[in-house]
């Protein structure tokens, strides 16, 4: 049987074979820290192997798909690795979204047994989700099986998953409660590079680290999955809140945290932060929204430790990583690709841009999505090849490269706003508009937010003879959608602007909405 460190050389392991082989050979140490409660890996792997024989027990086999809809907790984390160790696909989903959008992604998803708490049950309440499913309960509950109920007896071990790298490791899907968000393949070999990039940020058996973000996000999993690989202790937080995340990272010595830029701006700004032990941090990084070099600056002058910007997809492609505390000089920057991977800028006619030209930023790596689910369209449209018939992922926004080598970004060419960390699709809100009886057009767009980072604000064209109050669709709309994608103001406008050819130019809608409230 190989050991933990003969696997992390290996050209490729399952994050539940390395679970394994620390529960052999570091039983008794902490895997998981949440409140009062304490587990180890012995009783960790044990957990997992009971989810993983009930699972398997409930008809699921290799490829099949488990989803999960709660909060952070050893409940979910066990269901997430039994999952894996059933060979299953984990499908973790945002219990933020309505019911309805859950319902849709879970039959997209063609998930076979669906985990969820107290609160995602009440949301999905009297909604019929279109297919057949096991329902159980993490925390209890009357109309669904209670999570120890189902749990298989101690002493189960369930039947060996001959997983392969091309399996698919997770679903994450991309953004939004209305509609079907697309679902994000990503591989099991994706999750393993991750676990061997995770050397390069320190990651090893005495880390530390404290999980303050969801599960159902890509953000969390590039911490969480390299974390446990390399048999840390997780610290975790069901829903962040900056005072009670500087007591546990005190109190827990914590080495490590992945936290998106509202979260850290959040952080400084807390009364107790200067007064807070954080010695013990060597690693802090950040990903998933734009992060002022303001912030960077004081997170690096008052924070102990590294900091390091991340700048990808939950696609994948290619990775930007920026060592802030190596180049103070370039905080305005995400950095330079990491080893392996290949970034590329192309203009408007998809062919590679001149050096020092601006253009879309794509990329290609050992962590690249296998596609979107069931949307083999999408999948064809994100992907950009060079003229060696190399696979690229868009990104979709612009960016330029420095005489460096250093990437800068200018702006997205998509139109997607990023609020708390949280992506949020402006077609998803201009559809919810649109639906309201006085409305004949509409356009979302991202504001800079002091409290988000973005936030949402929507202009509308009401149609003739039908006025009303700005406030009260806001609140019209903010009660059909999900909690991160609310509206911050609705607008009326005469006529939306335009291009020549017809597409709405959401960049003046932005400027004349801070135009208008410039003091």
């Amino acid at each position: 049987m190989n050991d933990a460190a003969e696997l992390l050389k290996s050209d490729f392991a399952t994050l539940t074979d390395l679970l394994k082989a620390h529960a052999r050979e570091r039983g008794d140490h902490i895997a998981l820290i949440q409140g009062d409660r304490r587990i180890d890996y012995h009783s960790l792997d044990t957990l997992v192997d009971r989810a993983a024989a009930s699972l398997q027990r409930d008809g699921v086999r290799l490829g099949d798909r488990v989803a999960v809809v709660a909060a952070t907790s050893i409940e979910y984390i066990t269901i997430f690795l039994g999952s894996l160790r059933a060979g299953a696909a984990i499908v973790p989903l945002a219990p933020s979204s309505t019911g309805e959008a859950l319902a849709a992604m879970i039959e997209d998803a063609e998930a076979s047994v669906l985990f969820l708490d107290k609160d995602a049950e009440f949301r999905l309440d009297g909604v019929q989700i279109g297919r057949r499913l096991v329902r159980v309960r993490l925390d209890g509950g009357k109309t669904d099986l209670a999570f120890p109920s189902w749990l298989a007896p101690e002493g189960a071990s369930p039947a060996v998953a001959k997983v392969k790298p091309n399996d698919i490791f997770n679903i994450i899907y991309s953004s939004g409660t209305t509609g079907t968000p697309k679902g994000i393949m990503q591989s099991q070999a994706m999750r393993w590079s991750h676990i061997r990039r995770g050397v390069n940020t320190g990651y090893a058996p005495d880390a530390v680290t404290l999980i303050s973000t969801p599960l159902y996000s890509n953000t969390t999993l590039v911490s969480f999955v390299p974390a446990l690989a390399f048999g840390g202790t997780l610290v975790l937080m069901a829903k962040f809140d900056a005072a009670e995340f500087l007591r546990l990272a005190a109190q827990h010595r914590v080495t490590h945290a992945m936290l998106v830029p509202v979260q850290y701006q959040r952080l400084m700004a807390e009364p107790s932060f200067d007064q807070t032990d954080l010695s013990s941090f060597r690693m802090k990084t950040s990903t998933s929204a734009p992060f002022a070099a303001r912030l960077k600056e004081d997170v690096l002058r008052r924070w102990p430790g590294s900091l390091v910007e991340i700048y990808g997809m939950t696609e994948g492609g290619g990775t930007m990583t920026l060592a802030a505390h190596l180049y103070p000089d370039k905080l305005h920057t995400v950095g330079k690709p990491v080893d392996g991977h290949i970034i590329r800028i192309i203009d408007e006619n998809d062919r590679e841009a001149d050096p020092g030209q601006s253009g879309e930023i794509v990329g290609h790596s050992p962590a690249m999505m296998i596609g979107y689910l069931n949307r083999p369209e999408d999948s064809r449209s994100a992907e950009w090849f060079d003229t060696e018939g190399r696979r690229y992922i868009r990104t979709g926004d612009v960016g330029r490269f420095d005489e460096d080598g250093f990437l800068t970004l200018i702006d997205r060419k998509k139109d997607m706003i990023i609020s708390g960390g949280f992506n949020i699709y402006p077609t998803d809100l201009e559809r919810e508009l649109r639906e309201h009886p006085d409305i004949s057009d509409a356009a979302v767009v991202g504001i800079p937010s002091d409290q988000w980072g973005e936030t949402p604000v929507a202009y509308v064209v009401r149609k003739p003879g039908r006025p009303g109050a700005d406030e009260e669709l806001r609140n019209w709309v903010n009660a059909r959608v999900g909690k991160t994608q609310r509206l911050h103001a609705v607008e009326t406008i005469e006529d939306l602007p335009r291009s020549p050819i017809g597409k709405v130019l959401k960049r003046e809608l932005r400027a004349k909405f801070l135009a208008e409230r410039q003091p």
